[in-house]
């Protein structure tokens, strides 16, 4: 299949990851798989189970041309004994969608710029590419908003906020480390040199609920990143798969685009390799920190248009 084809599939052809209770990274993607495979993660905003879960409310969802998005199941306490998502449709009518953006309470490091709005404004609804402005060039995605409309919304919301400006992509897992391979970026506090002991921890210090899960996380994919036992706890975390055999990530991340453009430059940084977190703490850290480009990876601007 090549990366054209993949661009033809609908978004909601991606299967999202779970990672690791929030003891200290963002939850690592696919570090609960540690024994199903070589433990690959995505630090990612992880919440707190007392907190109310943040949904997006959808009247009498009706069957639409599009494609259909699985719901959100909980996950299990085993990796290997995860549900499989039930699938429904896609909200009808965007316009009657309500998301809920809660405030993140677990302590995390946290660069507020306040909260999304519950109803998707116009520009919003209309949304269809998110376009990165990095330091190797654009990187332009497909978003997939008719089945992640309060994904969509939270970086329409932060990306007017400039909060994107000027971060790293923190973090590279690759097939020889981590048994996956993704590109993650949307720490605004990271330093990506493979060092600093709070990348991954960081979010835009509230969290909202799991859209769209279900669908594989293929090459080109995009999807947003969460510990894995953290269900319904996005922040501004994401990741970009770069190969197609991230199969074994379990469905609990939530995709919301495919990459249009741009996989080139994802390449020329997945092959220059990888500087390796001290103590192979990437994989087995219960705190934040991990493997980093050696690529240096800045985003200038973040687009949602």
């Amino acid at each position: 299949m090549t990366d054209n084809d993949r661009h033809k599939q609908p978004a909601a052809t991606a299967r999202p990851a779970r990672t690791t209770a929030r003891a200290g990274w963002r939850g690592r993607l696919g570090a609960g798989l540690g024994i199903l495979a070589l433990l690959g993660g995505l630090a990612a905003c992880g919440g707190d189970a007392s907190e109310p879960t943040a949904q997006s409310s959808r009247s009498a969802p009706a069957a639409s041309a599009g494609p259909v998005a699985p719901e959100s199941a909980s996950p299990s306490a085993e990796p290997s004994e995860l549900p499989e998502p039930s699938p429904s449709a896609p909200p009808s009518d965007l316009r009657k969608v309500t998301c809920e953006y809660r405030k993140d309470t677990t302590g995390a490091p946290a660069k507020f710029v306040g909260y999304p709005p519950k109803k998707l404004p116009p520009e919003v609804i209309k949304a269809k590419t998110m376009t990165i402005k990095t330091n190797h060039g654009d990187i332009v995605i497909d978003l997939a908003t008719g089945q992640a409309p309060c994904t969509v919304n939270s970086f329409a919301f932060l990306a007017k906020k400039d909060f994107f400006d000027n971060t790293v992509c923190h973090r590279l897992a690759t097939l020889e480390t981590n048994g996956v391979g993704v590109l993650q970026c949307g720490d605004p506090q990271a330093k990506g040199d493979g060092r600093n002991p709070t990348d991954g921890l960081g979010g835009p210090g509230y969290l909202f609920d799991d859209e769209n899960l279900g669908p594989q996380y293929l090459r080109g994919v995009v999807f947003m990143a969460q510990g894995p036992e953290e269900a319904n706890s996005n922040g501004s975390q994401f990741a970009i798969s770069f190969t197609d055999e991230n199969a074994q990530l379990p469905q609990v991340y939530t995709p919301f685009g495919q990459v249009r453009k741009g996989m080139d430059i994802i390449d020329k940084i997945a092959k220059g390799g990888v500087i390796l977190f001290p103590d192979n703490g990437d994989i087995t850290g219960d705190s934040g920190g991990s493997n980093a480009p050696k690529i240096r990876v800045v985003i200038k601007d973040l687009i949602i248009s």
